[in-house]
């Protein structure tokens, strides 16, 4: 076969893989002989042949046969040398030994793990212990009936301390792992420099030879298109290779805006764990062991009976409040000498206090509803008229009217853009209902028990 003979193949394959993944895998090719039924062709790296052969080699191979080659099989070998010999082709920097760490310290500074973020300081309740239980399962290192895993939730919810956690564990359970953990920001920032540095190969070879991908944040990956398809093909071809993944965002993946669908689905294929905001319970949980954790810094530190049961009511915003809270409570009072009473905390954390007084958003009233009808939260915005959906949807516009000091415009506009017309008669509906239909009026009162609770 002569080079004239691939070049007219070349040419077949930019239509049947496309543009761009010809620029990036067919074009590199270098076609060293056909025989015996074998064409041979040299590559850049391990990496890049392996890719090929998965992925196109059929393409090829039957684009030759067209050509009128007699090929039976694709082969691909590091520039001079055989298959066989392959590893001695590698380049220095792909032939390290392999290590036992999470690779975000060493080669993407800016992604450490922060070592108090562990299991064992991670405060289990009823808001988290689906995922808590996931994120253990994942940490075990082996295999896993779910992939990817996604946590989600708002902030300071422990989406952060969870996938921290699991690095953490695996570094200690399974040291041969890759374990690359980092924010979406940087997955993006070092795809930009990998374009800018025409080293887009070597960004590829590092993210795919991974064992666990951990990415923080996913959501600010959307909108941003060429980020968006590299993650996409990255996240296949660990899942293909049976590498988990695991991914955190402050939404489910479907609510994630600028998010391309292809994407959304991937996500969505695997389990997807919302992070609930916290409980009372689970709020006076986390209190009570830092103070445990603080008696080793402020000994000789009193605090009075019923001042974290006080804190745990009062700061319900998020867990990064409620301890950032406690730290200026123990390091004033040790300042002072005073024993931590309640007049002081009041006095010391007044701002805080202030700042945590419960303002009901639409948005959380929308979320709790359709949670409680087991709608889908882009439903209740959307246009659907089921009524499945159109009384939810009202429930939601009734407590928002209620709850909030919002006006119907304002309202309207929460709810996809209606007019407040449209708010009034879904207001004037539910009160009209609540003194017919029973159980209308007790999920009335149930969401809000759950909403001003």
């Amino acid at each position: 076969m002569t080079n004239e003979t691939w070049g007219q193949v070349r040419e077949e394959l930019i239509k049947r893989v496309g543009k761009n993944n010809y620029v990036t895998w067919i074009e590199p090719l270098k076609l060293s002989g056909l025989k015996n039924g074998v064409a041979r062709f040299e590559v850049p790296t391990i990496f890049f042949g392996d890719w090929v052969q998965r992925n196109y080699a059929d393409h090829i191979r039957t684009q030759l046969a067209n050509a009128g080659a007699e090929v039976e099989r694709v082969e691909f070998s590091v520039g001079q040398a055989p298959a066989e010999s392959r590893p001695a082709a590698v380049k220095p920097a792909a032939a390290k030994p392999a290590r036992s760490r999470a690779v975000a310290d060493e080669e993407l500074p800016g992604a450490p793990l922060d070592p108090r973020f562990t299991f064992d300081s991670f405060v289990v309740g009823k808001p988290n212990e689906l995922a808590h239980a996931a994120a253990r399962r994942v940490a075990e290192g082996g295999p896993v009936t779910f992939n990817p895993l996604f946590l989600y939730g708002g902030v300071g919810l422990g989406k952060t301390h969870l996938m921290h956690a699991i690095a953490h564990e695996l570094q200690t359970r399974r040291p041969d792992l890759r374990v690359l953990y980092l924010s979406a920001e940087q997955f993006m920032y070092r795809f930009v420099q990998a374009l800018r540095e025409r080293q887009v190969m070597d960004f590829k070879e590092l993210f795919r030879s991974v064992d666990v991908l951990m990415v923080d944040d996913v959501q600010f990956i959307a909108g941003k298109d060429s980020t968006q398809e590299e993650f996409f093909h990255t996240f296949n071809a660990l899942v293909d290779q049976n590498k988990q993944i695991v991914i955190s965002a402050d939404r489910a993946p479907g609510e994630i805006k600028d998010l391309e669908e292809r994407i959304k689905s991937r996500l969505q294929c695997g389990l997807v764990v919302d992070l609930h905001p916290t409980d009372y319970e689970l709020r006076l949980g986390i209190l009570q062991q830092k103070v445990d954790f603080y008696r080793s810094q402020y000994r000789g530190l009193v605090i009075a009976d019923g001042v974290l049961e006080f804190l745990a009511h009062r700061i319900t915003t998020n867990v990064r409040v409620l301890e950032g809270a406690l730290t200026r409570l123990f390091a004033f009072a040790s300042l002072v000498g005073r024993e931590i009473t309640l007049d002081l905390t009041q006095d010391c954390l007044a701002d805080i206090l202030r700042s945590s007084d419960r303002k009901l958003s639409i948005e959380e009233i929308q979320r709790k509803v359709a949670e409680h009808y087991n709608i889908r939260l882009s439903d209740m915005i959307g246009p659907k008229r089921l009524r499945t959906i159109a009384r939810p949807r009202q429930v939601a516009m009734y407590l928002a009217k209620q709850l909030t000091p919002r006006s119907l415009p304002e309202i309207g506009r929460r709810f996809g853009g209606r007019d407040h017309t449209t708010i009034m008669h879904g207001v004037r509906k539910i009160e009209e209902l609540m003194t017919t239909d029973s159980q209308l009026a007790e999920d009335l009162q149930l969401l809000r028990r759950l909403l001003q609770g």
